[in-house]
This record gives C-alpha cells, sequence and structure tokens, in this order.
C-alpha cells in the first residue's frame, strides 16, 4: 500500500507538474494583462510540461532511459541538456512578450539550476524530483510569503515518495530540496531587486 501511494505522488508530482501548477498561479494573480497571464500560462504548458515529458517518452521508447524512474544517472545529462533548449526558448518569448519580472525570475531558475544539476549529476545522482517540488516552493515563498509555505509539504511527500521507492537515498533527497529551495529563492531575490 504505502509503495503504491509513493508511486502515485512520484508520478503526479514529476518536476513538469509543478511548471504548470506554479505558472498557473503565477499567470492569474501577479500577471497584469490577459496577454501576459496567456503567454505565461502557454509558455509553461508548451515548453516547460508537453515537450519536456514528450521528450522523456520519446528517449524511453527509443531505449535511450532504460525505465521510468531514469535511475542511471549517466542517461540523465541528454535529457537535461534537451529540456535546457526548451527552457532557453520559453525564456526568450517571456522576455519579449514583457510578462512580470517574477514569471521571469523563476523561469531562469530552471535553466541554471538544470546546469547545477548536470554538473553534480556527474558525480552524485541528485533527486531530480525533490528540486522540482523543492524550487516550486521556494517561488511561491519568495512571491506570496508564509501562506504558500504549505507547498514545502508536498515537496516533503515527494521526497518520501523517491526514498520507499528506492530511487534515492535520504542525503538525495535532502540535498535536492535543500539546494533547489535556496538556489532558487536567492536567484529570484537577485533577478528581481526586490
Amino acid at each position: 500500500m504505502k509503495n503504491k501511494f509513493a508511486r502515485l505522488i512520484s508520478t503526479i508530482f514529476v518536476p513538469p507538474s509543478f511548471t504548470i501548477i506554479v505558472y498557473s498561479i503565477f499567470a492569474f494573480s501577479i500577471e497584469t494583462s490577459f496577454q501576459n497571464s496567456l503567454t505565461v500560462f502557454l509558455v509553461a504548458l508548451i515548453f516547460g510540461f508537453i515537450l519536456p515529458i514528450a521528450m522523456f517518452i520519446l528517449m524511453r521508447k527509443k531505449k535511450m532511459i532504460s525505465d521510468n524512474d531514469a535511475m542511471i544517472k549517466d542517461q540523465r545529462t541528454l535529457p537535461y541538456l534537451i529540456a535546457v533548449v526548451f527552457y532557453s526558448i520559453g525564456l526568450i518569448i517571456l522576455l519579449l512578450s514583457k510578462v512580470s519580472i517574477i514569471s521571469i525570475a523563476f523561469w531562469f531558475c530552471y535553466i541554471s539550476n538544470t546546469f547545477i544539476t548536470i554538473i553534480i549529476n556527474k558525480y552524485w545522482k541528485i533527486s531530480a524530483h525533490s528540486m522540482g517540488a523543492s524550487g516550486a516552493a521556494a517561488a511561491l515563498f519568495f512571491t506570496f510569503g508564509w501562506s504558500s509555505f504549505v507547498a514545502m509539504i508536498i515537496a516533503l511527500f515527494v521526497g518520501w515518495s523517491r526514498i520507499e521507492l528506492k530511487c534515492h537515498s535520504l542525503s538525495q533527497v535532502v540535498a535536492g530540496i535543500l539546494l533547489a529551495f535556496f538556489s532558487v529563492y536567492i536567484q529570484m531575490k537577485l533577478i528581481t531587486g526586490l
């Protein structure tokens, strides 16, 4: 039963899920026009959700990734690099559309944190699921304050699920949570000047 619940959490809350959740919140709360709201939502949907998931499914089908949890760390670099291309296109669109600096700042974190993950991944398998959940929590915390800190509970559940499924060790999950939270929070503070 515990294992099934962990699998459900781990499947629902993949990193792209947090992209669409956070950017849906941003689109309809901090953007000042319908056009900007629509742009933010569509960029998140296409470049942060649909394309990364489609890429993963395609790479699984072609046996470039051997399992649904991407357990082999050497098979993670190429998907991360391709994701950076998607994120870079999304960033250009957001910059050209002149959306909120908060939306731009968090999107920039996708690129920088992916590069950080690639570097770490050369030596150690950090939990990308935990990073995705914690980075999203940091963005919400930065933007809305303590009222959104409840998002960290989801990050903890995601971390637990990765340990329960034996995809990561406790240290890999804790490192992912801490690294992403502080990285996103600090970068957003520096970029926005808030």
